[in-house]
């Protein structure tokens, strides 16, 4: 029979204090562990203030976020922490979780069955900190810091951004436009690149130039970030059957959500976006949604993306390069993107496959009896038979049996500054009836590389039908990018096969709809584009589809 614990009368905290919650919420999970049936951990709803100074402290190598030097402490400030734990359901009932200082609010380790819904987290002091435009001068700008964007102006002039525990200065820049409601990552620093910063008043700043000023007008607000993800939004982790619904992330520092070895996860009615009671205008720090090394089904569903410094959702693998053959059924594999190292990146029984870099095509499989760690970066593998002759320098594995099937549905994504979906899968992948609006760069984008992020894979069955793409990429970004990094294109060695675009209809005054490089069996079929009437009109749907070494494609039935 399942249990039900109300934090309220079973655990004594009430919401609305301003107290740390952190304690009582540790001493709720421990409880829950004694159980040996499923537990819903219902939460009066209300406010709860989490800080960092009883959290638990625990080293996580999470994929994506920080290198060696960047971050040396992979440990995670954790405010709610879910470690070897069954059948749980934790119900916040409408709360809002807010969170102080550098922390990571949710860590999903080693559970099965785990269901988090009706909660909402956000942050006291984001570390994201945001100015508004109010006057463009000759040689100044004239800004309004926020109320929640804590700065100190030192005796030399030089602007220093403050939180709980936290200072930086200078950090990734990027700016929000209300006029068309865009995120754009911004080239020119607005704070750095000033050779003066005096106060108007408190909160109003001038910013003085001695060349280029930033390109900007009244009412754009520029969002300044510390750069490094040493921490991540929540965490899940070699866990199974995890269910998000109706979760708002209103903030998250590092990297989202990141689900890394992990089996079904499901994502519906998310709101990730800034709250609006907060003024604030950007929700993450970097992706919103990242998938790494995951099988089972990752779904995606009726969910709002809105607000990020980079792309909305990411699905992918690790690509590691054979550095060394110890034996003849031993290899010595190594990560290579400065940003991603330390986990465990095969299990014994998983099937392996060998990927010609130079291609990025396999040529050989085998299966994985054991894993040794050397060092955080390199790992020793025993295969279940003799190593192939023909591995090249440079040349690559891919984890097989960590691959999930994807399905991302009746979502929204606006304000983007990149893409809105990245997704390399070998699985089933159904992108349908999401609307994109005016992502920076290409709305979705199938990659695949061995020699930059190293992020894998190959696609053999994706279907992106009955979207809405509203002004969309540009020229250099197609709304819909399949380019695999491959150096060698041999049509006859396509990296991506059978992926097919149906029934949707793109809004966009110019620029291509589609480049494909390395694809077999594409079928574009059914697509509308829709110009408006300033717009450029391409005189043949064909004009915007742009192919490179693909073959048996199938280009029929659209229009403009």
């Amino acid at each position: 029979m399942e249990k039900i614990w109300h934090m309220t009368a079973d655990f004594g905290i009430k919401p609305d204090l301003g107290t740390d919650a952190v304690r009582a919420f540790q001493q709720a999970v421990e409880k829950m562990k004694e159980c040996d049936s499923p537990v819903t951990l219902s939460i009066a709803k209300g406010r709860y203030d989490f800080y960092p100074e009883h959290a638990a402290k625990v080293p996580y190598y999470v994929t994506n976020t920080a290198s060696e030097s960047e971050n040396p402490d992979v440990s995670k400030t954790i405010g709610l922490l879910l470690k070897g734990m069954k059948d749980i359901t934790l119900d916040g009932n409408g709360s809002l979780f807010v969170f102080h200082g550098k922390m990571t609010p949710l860590v999903i380790d080693g559970c099965e069955n785990i269901q988090i819904r009706d909660l909402s987290i956000d942050f006291e002091r984001a570390t994201m900190s945001e100015m508004v435009v109010e006057s463009v001068g000759r040689h100044h700008l004239d800004v309004r810091v926020k109320p929640d964007s804590w700065y100190e102006l030192d005796l030399h002039g030089e602007l220093f951004w403050v939180g709980e525990g936290w200072r930086y200065q200078g950090g990734p820049a990027a700016q929000y436009d209300p006029a068309n409601h865009t995120i754009r990552r911004i080239p020119q620093h607005p704070v750095m690149d000033a050779v003066k910063v005096e106060t108007i008043e408190p909160n109003r700043l001038r910013l003085h130039y001695a060349g280029d000023m930033p390109d900007t007008k009244a009412g754009n607000v520029f969002q300044l970030r510390d750069g490094i993800r040493d921490q991540v939004g929540s965490f899940v982790v070699r866990s199974r059957n995890v269910t998000w619904s109706k979760v708002s992330m209103h903030y998250m520092h590092g990297l989202g959500i990141v689900c890394q070895f992990s089996e079904n996860v499901s994502f519906d009615e998310m709101s990730m976006k800034p709250r609006a009671e907060s003024g604030r205008t950007c929700a993450g720090f970097a992706d919103l949604i990242h998938v790494s090394g995951c099988r089972g089904l990752i779904r995606i569903e009726n969910s709002d993306f809105e607000g990020a410094h980079d792309d909305a959702i990411n699905v992918h693998g690790t690509h590691l390069r054979i550095v060394d053959r110890p034996s003849r059924n031993q290899i010595v594999v190594r990560y290579m993107h400065g940003q991603t190292y330390g986990f465990e990146p095969f299990f014994a029984g998983d099937e392996l496959e060998f990927i010609q870099a130079r291609t990025l095509t396999p040529y050989s499989s085998r299966t994985v009896e054991a894993v040794s760690r050397l060092h955080a970066r390199d790992w020793l593998l025993t295969l279940d038979r003799q190593v192939p002759d023909s591995i090249e320098e440079h040349d690559v594995v891919e984890n097989v049996t960590w691959t999930p099937e994807v399905s991302i549905r009746n979502n929204r994504f606006a304000c983007i500054p990149t893409r809105g979906i990245l997704v390399t899968t070998r699985r089933k992948v159904v992108i349908e009836n999401n609307r994109f609006e005016r992502t920076g760069m290409s709305a979705i984008l199938i990659a695949d590389d061995a020699e930059s992020w190293f992020e894998s894979g190959m696609v053999r069955d994706v279907t992106i039908r009955m979207n809405r793409f509203l002004e969309c990429g540009n020229e250099e970004h197609p709304v819909i990018l399949i380019a695999p990094e491959n150096r060698e294109v041999p049509i006859e060695q396509p990296v991506h096969q059978q992926v097919r675009i149906e029934d949707n209809r793109f809004e966009m005054p110019a620029g291509p709809i589609l480049h494909a490089k390395s694809t077999s069996d594409l079928h574009v079929l059914h697509n509308e584009i829709a110009v408006p009437a300033t717009g450029k009109a391409f005189e043949r749907f064909e004009e915007a589809v742009r192919l490179v070494a693909c073959s048996n494609v199938v280009i029929n039935g659209n229009s403009i």
